[in-house]
């Protein structure tokens, strides 16, 4: 798929909706590492333990090992054992998944991180827009909405909540495409956060 630089770490992020098919390319990848005889290390978010908590699982019931992390910092304690590092739930981790996946890479570590690009109101959801910045490949995976089936950027939450987090899968969220797409509310639109930013200062 890609022509891999030699002696030297990098920086994957696979990104999107939910229902995209992230976590399983992120399998897919991690497999192959383990018939190249790599020594690869698997985490995901401690906080998601919809499936089981040693195994990342797809939607499609693909399972591989897995190490639960509270966060990011937490990667760093392995960093002696593998070469190839996977991360998946990303958008769980904080920030400070940006610094540990440059430390990583700059240790000579093939960094594979998956995540969602945005949340539910449709706004760009940390770490990852700046692991993005910093990602030598970038994957870009969209779900099918189950509205009109277009092609689907946007995950839809379906659910009463309160709560900015939110885990879940088909019965609190679904894929949407940007003409079916409704942010739970106005004041979440960009125009807004940037007025309530301007407020702060």
């Amino acid at each position: 798929m890609f022509d891999f630089p030699h002696d030297t770490g990098w920086i994957e992020v696979i990104c999107g909706p939910m229902f995209s098919g992230k976590t399983e390319e992120l399998i897919r990848r991690l497999r192959r590492a383990k018939i190249a005889k790599q020594r690869v290390a698997i985490f995901k978010a401690g906080i998601d333990t919809r499936y089981e908590e040693d195994q990342l699982v797809s939607h499609s019931q693909q399972k591989i090992p897995s190490i639960g992390v509270r966060n990011a910092w937490d990667i760093l304690a392995h960093a002696k054992d593998a070469d190839v590092f996977g991360v998946d739930e990303a958008q769980f981790l904080g920030i400070e998944l940006v610094e540990v996946a440059a430390e990583l890479a700059g240790d000579r570590k093939r960094v594979i991180i998956a995540g969602l690009d945005t949340d539910y109101r449709g706004l760009p959801f940390e770490p990852i827009p700046q692991l993005l910045a910093i990602a030598e490949y970038i994957t870009k995976e969209l779900a099918i909405c189950v509205q009109c089936g277009n092609p689907a950027k946007f995950t839809q939450r379906i659910v009463e909540s309160g709560e900015l987090i939110l885990v879940g899968a088909n019965e609190a969220y679904e894929p949407r495409c940007r003409r079916c797409f409704r942010p739970p509310d106005p004041i979440y639109s960009v125009k807004n956060q940037l007025s309530l930013t301007e407020l702060k200062k």
